[in-house]
């Protein structure tokens, strides 16, 4: 039987906050520079930054992994270091790629010093020139001057302006935020459906907390306090203590409607349920991934949308824009698979599942994007597969060799999970909480909407005979 973890869970964004970053003039501390690479940058930045540097390295932004509690008590540490997931697998084997979202520099392999404050990369989050991006296969660097880099071939990454952007620093943005979180998955929508590039200036009907009259910033809702976000991601949860959580009843307080049945809903169905009634507003997001299919040279067809529906580096795809949520009752923790779990392969594997039901106190109706798809397994040991599917030429990546058993077995040894030499692929499913692309009050659903002959809710998934708005009181 699969074993799975109890995770309390709440949502990232990416987003750090220094009231002296907002307010100095850093061109007269740093100077003319020069700086070789982003390390220097850093040195020079940990000259009146230390404490910020040193408050940095204790979040899960630095660490990516944090210790928890399990269902039965036990210690564990989960997060992005070796948490699995149905997109680009997992990060053991697959590092230089990887951490080009990891706040750090040079990343490359899992003996990563992590002590090493000259590792942090201020300038992720703090740019504001929009200029400093890292290398996608550069473990965290951006193109330095001297280099000769291309990504995809044939396309050159221009040098990063050390000087120029360590002059500008400054708060947060959108833009910041987003350079990683939009684009998780591989691309921009790929793995959020409530969060990619268009959220970066969007319009009210995309979002109205960020495209309305407040024009509000991610750090307005995922405060920080030394370096310490509120908020954490639910595919890589972690262990929730205050004050981390975070809930649109931060802001909107008390009796928020003014019709008292609404109210009344508010203890079974959150916020999110009716204010966010399609999420992959702008563009599609990734719901299907099938790993099992790729290898294979066919011409590739496009979608409605025009996404490619197949690539012969990843498999098949589907996407949805427009999407309307899946709805579960969900009272904040999540079940995860943790790698080396025993799978039943004759059933789709859950990697995250949510908690609760129409009797628990502490569940509300929630939507969700469900990611589905394919991806390897040790079809003699029953567990979930790493796989290593980037690395250089002469590597036993996958898409150097388009061999499986030889990615598996470099990705389950970087991993330290055994590996019986046999493979197979099961389907998989994980659930990602909507919390982004709120719907102005008018465009909100109507009691039609979920109640009623062509509602959208699946009322005997959720616990009821039937439509509870219809059934007689007994």
């Amino acid at each position: 039987m699969k074993m799975q973890r109890t995770i309390v869970f709440f949502v990232m964004v990416f987003t750090c906050s220094l009231a002296s970053v907002a307010t100095a003039n850093h061109a007269d501390f740093l100077g003319d520079g020069p700086f070789k690479d982003g390390p220097a940058v850093t040195k020079k930045c940990i000259e009146c930054h230390e404490k910020e540097t040193k408050d940095f390295m204790k979040t899960v932004h630095w660490t990516w992994s944090k210790e928890q509690y399990a269902r039965n008590g036990e210690k564990i540490q989960i997060g992005k270091l070796n948490a699995l997931n149905n997109f680009c697998i997992g990060l053991p084997s697959n590092w230089p790629r990887c951490t080009s979202c990891h706040a750090g520099y040079g990343f490359k392999d899992a003996s990563f010093d992590f002590s090493k404050s000259e590792n942090v990369d201020c300038l992720i989050c703090h740019d504001t020139t929009g200029t400093y991006k890292k290398f996608p296969t550069g473990a965290g660097h951006p193109v330095y001057e001297g280099d000769n880099k291309e990504f995809p071939k044939g396309k050159p990454w221009a040098p990063a302006d050390l000087v120029k952007i360590a002059q500008s620093v400054g708060p947060t943005s959108r833009a910041t935020c987003g350079s990683c979180h939009f684009y998780g998955g591989g691309g921009d929508h790929v793995k959020h459906g409530d969060l990619d590039s268009s959220m970066i200036n969007p319009t009210p009907d995309i979002d109205i907390h960020m495209g309305g009259e407040k024009h509000m910033t991610c750090q307005d809702c995922h405060q920080a306090k030394d370096h310490f976000l509120r908020g954490e991601g639910g595919s890589v949860s972690t262990a929730h203590t205050e004050p981390s959580h975070l809930d649109c009843t931060d802001c909107h307080t008390g009796k928020v409607h003014k019709n008292a049945l609404m109210n009344k809903h508010t203890v079974k169905v959150a916020c999110q349920t009716c204010h966010i009634p399609v999420f992959a507003k702008a563009t599609p997001t990734k719901v299907w991934w099938d790993w099992s299919t790729a290898g294979k040279d066919k011409p590739v067809e496009k979608d409605q949308y025009g996404k490619p529906l197949y690539d012969k580096m990843k498999g098949d795809f589907k996407w949805e824009k427009d999407a309307v949520p899946a709805y579960m009752w969900f009272n904040g923790t999540i079940n995860r698979y943790i790698a080396g779990d025993k799978i039943n392969p004759a059933k789709v594997v859950d990697l995250t599942s949510v908690n609760g039901d129409r009797n628990d106190p502490k569940a509300r109706i929630f939507p969700f994007k469900i990611m589905r798809g394919k991806q390897a397994y040790d079809s003699e040991n029953n567990i979930i597969a790493f796989v290593q599917v980037f690395g250089p030429p002469g590597s036993d990546a996958y898409w150097q060799k388009y061999d499986w058993n030889a990615a598996i077995a470099s990705g389950m040894k970087a991993a330290g999970q055994p590996y019986s030499g046999k493979y197979a692929f099961v389907e998989t499913s994980m659930v990602w909480p909507v919390h982004h692309m709120v719907a102005a009050k008018d465009d909100a659903l109507k009691c039609n909407d979920c109640h009623g002959k062509n509602g959208r809710l699946d009322w005997k998934a959720l616990g009821y005979d039937e439509d509870p708005r219809g059934a007689k009181k007994k």
